[in-house]
């Protein structure tokens, strides 16, 4: 019944959905599993809906749960909008934020700088999830993405965060090791490292034949670490981000006036955009890759 409606339930029904589960909520709000369960069933039974669909494997939300969760990020963000207007409009930003982000930008540009926002905010908790997929933020699976291509549809807000560069990199010990490489005609006469080709997430990562139409690669990974370390390896020649190849000392740059340049895009969702712990953050990676764009664009704007 609407008179016995209580936001605190709502507010426990929100945190299983950010941490994935009930264990991580129940942490995250500092209670027991067993007084979290007695919430979620009081508010399933305030709706007269079931919320989750419960199964050994976990849970999922229901069609009930996703139409609740909608609703409720949008009182939660009321509730942080009034709280920060009527109240203290500096407060700080608080719970939890969860960032996807490529596997490379993630790993090696964004986690060594999260100290520094943890700094800035600390009852901020920062969820980095660094994998090789893109996200989808209508579905909740992270509040902010860092995208490789922009979005065209749903009721997400996006901006430029930067362009970087690729070059062709091997290691020392390779390159002393086999013949030269002075044209890109002598590349499909080494050994190639790239992606696989069924499991390449965004046509943005298809750039092999950029360095010849002719290559066959013959170490494929669908994770750019992996690449990464199969180079440092002495494995092969492998295009990389500058971001990551450049600091490597026992890498070198490979046919220099080879470059492709792609785009990181910054992605929220409209209804999260202004809650603060996303705001924040965002404004976070945007300083952070404004402030390193020799690294990203070491050649400078192609």
């Amino acid at each position: 019944m609407t008179d016995q409606f209580d936001w605190n339930l709502v507010r426990s029904f929100l945190a299983i959905t950010r941490t994935g589960s009930m264990t991580a909520a129940a942490k995250r709000l500092k209670i027991d599993y067993s007084t979290l369960s007695r919430r979620i069933a009081a508010l399933e039974t305030s709706l007269g809906s079931q919320l989750f669909d419960r199964r050994t494997s976990g849970s999922s939300l229901t069609e009930a749960g996703e139409r609740l969760l909608e609703m409720a990020e949008q009182m939660d963000q009321l509730a942080t909008s009034a709280a920060q207007s009527i109240g203290d409009s500096k407060a700080q930003a608080t719970g939890a934020v969860r960032i996807g982000t490529p596997d490379g930008f993630g790993t090696k540009f964004l986690a060594p700088r999260l100290g520094e926002l943890s700094d800035r905010h600390p009852d901020l908790t920062i969820e980095l999830v660094a994998m090789p997929r893109e996200f989808n933020l209508s579905r909740r699976e992270a509040d902010i993405a860092v995208s490789l291509t922009q979005p065209t549809e749903g009721r997400l807000h996006g901006r430029k965060l930067t362009d970087y560069e690729l070059g062709l990199y091997a290691s020392h010990d390779y390159l002393a090791n086999h013949p030269a490489v002075e044209t890109a005609a002598d590349v499909p006469t080494h050994r190639f490292i790239s992606y696989i080709d069924d499991l390449i997430f965004s046509p943005e990562l298809e750039y092999a034949h950029f360095v010849s139409p002719d290559l066959r690669p013959a170490i494929k990974s669908s994770n750019l670490i992996a690449q990464l370390n199969s180079t440092l390896a002495g494995a092969g020649l492998c295009v990389l981000p500058c971001f990551i190849a450049q600091i490597e000392p026992a890498l070198v740059r490979v046919l220099p006036n080879f470059r492709l340049i792609r785009t990181f895009w910054l992605l929220l969702h409209s209804d999260l955009r202004n809650i603060a712990r996303v705001r924040v953050t965002a404004d976070f990676i945007a300083e952070q890759a404004s402030k390193a764009q020799a690294l990203f664009m070491p050649n400078g704007q192609k």
